[in-house]
């Protein structure tokens, strides 16, 4: 392991930290979503300024020290947004996510802590090309897959998909079922899959996997990840498919693509809402009708009641262990997988 740098969790899918590399610069006009680069942190050190490893620990951070990351795209309405695309002539950027998603910071939730702020030093390079996210990617040949979805969506970002997803993953593990799970949309974080893994799921897998910093790229390069993402899936052969489309399908990471693709398949959806507004809003805009809808528009009995009478679908705060009984037997008659205990 070289410990001359940071390696940032997008690189987990390389071979970058073995192998080693050489640092090259190169105009803007050369660079591209998803090129390995190497940025040198300009402010000094704090306790909210932290980069995800490969492993999905959080390490923390000083000036002087050296980043290898991916340029990409972010889109965050709660929280960030910017990209590669923006940087000016200073080649000064920001880390827009702790997996080391590089781009110029375009705007901040007023919010949220301070960044990381970085100037570029070069692109990874090897035998005079430089190094990409693809690089490191195995296509897979198509698969047909047959494997049953529960969906889980949101109306934004930290509406609570992923500690959704988490708890029912969880349920189908105890009941003795081989889990897939899966974050098809969003913006690079190893941390989301990992609390899949966390409770027992067989296989995890994200858009990172198949070469994506975030999500965000034009739609004909997202439909052909997204069937690469569909195969790896279809080669666990397990008995349900956990599967969380990152943000929001109204933001820019193909989420409404992915759904699209998936809808055959799909024999659950469960929607974590910021509001009961919001659920109606995205009902009407992605013609879904969900099964559950979960998160902060479920935690008091008068979120629960709006969406109900608003929306008409059932509302159920799902980190209520009281919830549970009513949630196993929606996921039995959805998916026709027993969940009694075997």
């Amino acid at each position: 392991m070289d410990h001359k740098y940071i390696y940032a969790s997008l690189t987990r899918i390389s071979d970058l930290a073995e192998k080693g590399f050489e640092t090259k610069a190169l105009p803007r006009k050369k660079w591209e979503t998803g090129d390995y680069v190497v940025s040198e942190i300009v402010n000094e050190g704090g306790e909210s300024l932290q980069i995800e490893l490969p492993n999905g620990r959080m390490r923390g951070v000083i000036a002087g020290e050296r980043i290898v990351g991916a340029l990409g795209e972010r889109f965050a309405t709660l929280e960030a947004t910017g990209s590669w695309r923006n940087v000016a002539d200073d080649f000064k950027m920001t880390v827009l996510t702790g997996a080391g998603l590089m781009g110029k910071l375009t705007s901040k939730s007023m919010f949220i802590p301070k960044m990381i702020q970085v100037i570029y030093r070069g692109h990874a390079f090897r035998n005079g090309e430089k190094l990409t996210m693809n690089d490191f990617v195995e296509t897979i040949p198509d698969i047909p897959y047959n494997t049953p979805i529960v969906l889980f969506v949101g109306t934004s970002m930290s509406a609570g998909k992923t500690t959704s997803a988490r708890i029912v993953t969880n349920i189908f593990k105890q009941a003795g079922y081989t889990v897939v799970g899966a974050k098809l949309s969003g913006a690079g974080r190893f941390k989301d899959i990992l609390a899949f893994k966390d409770v027992g799921a067989d296989t995890i897998l994200d858009f990172v996997d198949v070469g994506l910093p975030s999500s965000i790229c034009p739609k004909e390069i997202y439909q052909e990840k997204f069937q690469q993402m569909l195969n790896r899936m279809a080669q666990v052969k397990a008995d349900i498919a956990i599967v969380e489309i990152g943000a929001s399908p109204l933001e820019p990471y193909n989420g409404d693509i992915a759904i699209d693709g998936l809808r055959d398949h799909i024999k659950c959806t469960v929607l974590s809402a910021s509001d009961p507004y919001a659920v109606y809003g995205l009902m009407k805009a992605f013609d879904i009708v969900p099964d559950i809808v979960t998160g902060v528009a479920s935690n008091t009995l008068g979120g629960v009641h709006m969406v109900e009478k608003l929306c008409g679908v059932k509302a159920l705060n799902l980190i209520d262990s009281t919830t549970t009984n009513e949630l196993k037997k929606i996921l039995t008659v959805k998916t026709g997988l027993s969940l009694k205990p075997k």
